[in-house]
């Protein structure tokens, strides 16, 4: 997932909104590239009690409403006529849905500010859900190492999906196909036990293939 990012969340939530040469479905395909990550994050931050996963989902909130406000003046500019108006009310229906969903992952993240009671009692509901939030270091000379997520086919062999990278002291998050690995990565992943076990024992190389 490709975004055209600040150095933070309070640089996309305070920096004043310009206008953004995109099309509607350009802004429409951005709105749901994050809404498909945003809620993943969310939870991410929360079972591993990350401030720095949190301060993305904040970004990717302020970026949402940034976008948003964009789908808004296109079709204003785009409606000459009540019928046109009528016709990209749908439009903004879905901008408001995807909207909403980045609110709520705020709203998420939020419980990280909140007594350690809370955030653990909400963390280990979440443990017991079938889908859980992993992490998984790539060990040396593992058969991951320099290969990208598409090579192993990671998400369709193991219903596993990686959710974000931390490389050293930078994160990549919604990392796509083609991203490479390397040893040393610590991936975020979402899945079920059983794919995990085995994404694990490809990483330590014990199986050659998924």
């Amino acid at each position: 997932m490709k975004l055209h990012r600040k150095e933070n969340w309070r640089d996309e939530e305070l920096e004043e909104i310009e206008y953004e040469p995109k099309t509607v479905k350009e802004i429409l395909t951005e709105m749901k590239d994050i809404s498909e990550l945003i809620l993943d994050l969310a939870y991410s931050a929360l079972v591993l009690g990350s401030q720095e996963i949190a301060d993305e989902v904040r970004y990717l909130e302020a970026r949402m409403d940034t976008l948003n406000h964009l789908i808004r003046l296109n079709t204003m500019v785009a409606a000459r006529t009540i019928e046109d108006a009528e016709g990209l009310v749908g439009i903004l229906q879905v901008a408001s849905s995807a909207e909403k969903i980045s609110n709520a992952a705020g709203d998420i993240v939020n419980l990280l500010n909140t007594i350690p009671e809370v955030q653990d009692y909400v963390t280990d509901l979440l443990k017991g859900t079938d889908e859980r939030i992993f992490t998984l270091a790539i060990p040396e000379k593992s058969p991951l190492h320099r290969k990208t997520i598409d090579d192993f086919d990671i998400e369709k062999e193991t219903g596993i999906k990686v959710l974000a990278i931390r490389r050293e002291e930078r994160w990549i998050f919604g990392p796509d196909d083609d991203q490479t690995l390397f040893s040393e990565d610590m991936l975020i992943l979402r899945g079920v036990d059983e794919g995990f076990v085995r994404l694990g024992e490809l990483a330590q190389g014990k199986i050659k293939h998924l």
